[in-house]
């Protein structure tokens, strides 16, 4: 396993103190928000092999630092069912070390996606994730809570804010869902995976509940895992979106909650991150070609999801496309690193 060479774990604290990226665009703020190029680091969470039920792959991370410890919540694909796992380290390098736990959140065989801020207004902790209802086709877009975050079991039940219904207000079907709020509204985004990203909105004081108008956000040629953030000292919105296939993200700016959003890094000649401008860090053996369901280190944990644009870190699931042959979509073994801007 490549992180436990001394020359990558060398590598991987280069990676991590790397000074601000190389630049590309006219814009000289929103540039901030496209680096040229990316150096990833070696696989830093990967499958855990317990024996009564082993992962074969690591994906979907969510991620905060609390109290001086990194704090991570993602997908593992296990035999025969997707659940939400966490582990907690303080430093990076550390992170193949830690026990993973899964999250006791509910009974169905599939809940998985997570997304984890901290909701100010209701001084807790919430998760964020997408559970398919046993014996139903529907899905519930969840959520659980807790006031501490370095204890797995504490956190609640999963309940619906959207419950899949005769009354839930999604017109399509959807995926990948995730929440930024700005001063008054809480906006609850997904896509469909035919193109179109939603979104709706609900008051501030009656989150989790009440979401309602689901409208079309963005059509554009997209797939899933639409991450969006508040940027730092800039009215704007950063959207880093997946697409299809030899998977990479691209990217689009708003300077409002609802409003349009602009293509920055949309193709595949000019991406946000793919194939096409990362490449191993100092030390580290290539281990991927795609670049899948990200998220970019925020410089604070609450619920407006803000980046620092000096400080872009994309902590991202990956493999070699080669990877993927003969196997379905839920049994591609993923592992998940890092992604850091390039230096000049």
């Amino acid at each position: 396993m490549f992180i436990k060479s001394v020359v990558a774990w060398a590598c991987l604290a280069l990676l991590i103190s790397t000074p601000g990226p190389h630049l590309f665009g006219a814009d000289p703020d929103l540039s901030l928000l496209t680096p040229a190029k990316w150096r990833y680091s070696a696989p830093l969470i990967v499958p855990e092999q317990r024996t009564d039920d082993p992962s074969h792959a690591q994906k979907d991370p969510s991620i905060v630092f609390h109290e001086g410890r990194w704090h991570v919540f993602m997908t593992a694909k296990l035999q025969g069912r997707s659940v939400t796992e966490y582990c907690s380290f303080e430093k990076w390098e550390d992170a193949h070390k830690a026990d993973h736990t899964i999250l006791p959140l509910c009974e169905s065989d599939y809940y998985c996606a997570p997304q984890v801020f901290f909701f100010r207004p209701h001084q807790k902790w919430y998760l964020v994730y997408q559970v398919g209802v046993p014996g139903q086709r529907k899905m519930w877009v969840a959520y659980s809570t807790t006031e501490t975050i370095d204890d797995p079991t504490s956190w609640t039940p999963a309940q619906p804010m959207l419950d899949g219904g005769p009354n839930d207000p999604r017109t399509v079907g959807g995926i990948d869902y995730w929440i930024i709020c700005d001063d008054t509204t809480a906006y609850l985004f997904f896509t469909s995976n035919d193109g179109r990203m939603w979104r709706m909105h609900t008051p501030l004081d009656q989150f989790p509940h009440g979401f309602h108008n689901c409208q079309l956000a963005l059509k554009d040629k997209i797939f899933e895992a639409a991450h969006i953030y508040k940027v730092q000292g800039m009215d704007k919105y950063l959207n880093v979106i997946e697409e299809n296939g030899k998977r990479y993200f691209k990217a689009y700016v708003a300077d409002r909650l609802d409003g349009e959003w602009m293509p920055l890094a949309a193709t595949d000649q000019q991406p946000f991150a793919s194939w096409r401008n990362i490449a191993p860090a100092d030390g580290v053996e290539p281990w991927t070609d795609n670049v899948s369901h990200g998220e970019l280190i925020r410089s604070a944990n609450d619920e407006t999801l803000l980046i620092d644009p000096k400080e872009m870190r994309f902590v991202f699931q990956g493999l070699f496309e080669r990877e993927k042959q003969g196997l379905g979509y839920g049994k591609f073994p993923w592992r998940i690193g890092i992604l850091t801007p390039e230096s000049e």
